[in-house]
């Protein structure tokens, strides 16, 4: 797989929030939890966690609000103040990362999945490929995902 020339732009639909991605993401994957499909209004969502300094907020207001996740854990989701996308959240748990909804960037066309999370939650028509870093929950650790993204792509972890 090629990935894109880093910075890469990323925005809402209403065009108000833009972002700058400043270097691959650590993976890319499905996620099937009943919030991603609320959240989405999907039978899933594609979660693109990156290193919290390596996404430039440019322009635009965020509405946030806590949550607690499926997993138990709180979650501060950000969506644009104006039109509801959502854009990224960040795990309380984890503040070294946000989570990039994978949609909001400007180009799609590199982006594949290397796994699914939250399966036991998957719509019943959904087939998950078994080849893939499947978890049927929340999974204790993002490193398998992190390392199947590694191989995949050949982005250097930083």
């Amino acid at each position: 797989m090629q990935l894109p020339d880093f910075p890469l732009g990323g925005g809402c639909q209403c065009g108000r929030v833009r972002y700058e991605l400043m270097a691959p993401p650590l993976s890319v994957y499905a996620c099937h939890c009943k919030d991603c499909q609320r959240f989405s209004g999907a039978a899933w969502s594609m979660s693109m966690p990156v290193r919290r300094e390596t996404l430039r907020h440019l322009q635009g207001g965020l509405r946030a609000f806590d949550k607690p996740a499926d997993s138990g854990r709180t979650v501060r989701m950000l969506a644009c103040a104006v039109c509801g996308t959502n854009m990224w959240n960040e795990p309380l748990s984890s503040p070294d990362i946000f989570v990039v909804r994978a949609g909001t960037l400007d180009d799609i066309d590199w982006i594949e999945p290397v796994g699914n999370i939250w399966t036991q939650s998957r719509a019943a028509w959904v087939e998950i490929d078994p080849a893939l870093i499947n978890f049927p929950g929340q999974p204790p650790s993002r490193e398998p995902l992190y390392e199947a993204w590694t191989h995949k792509t050949g982005a250097p972890r930083a």
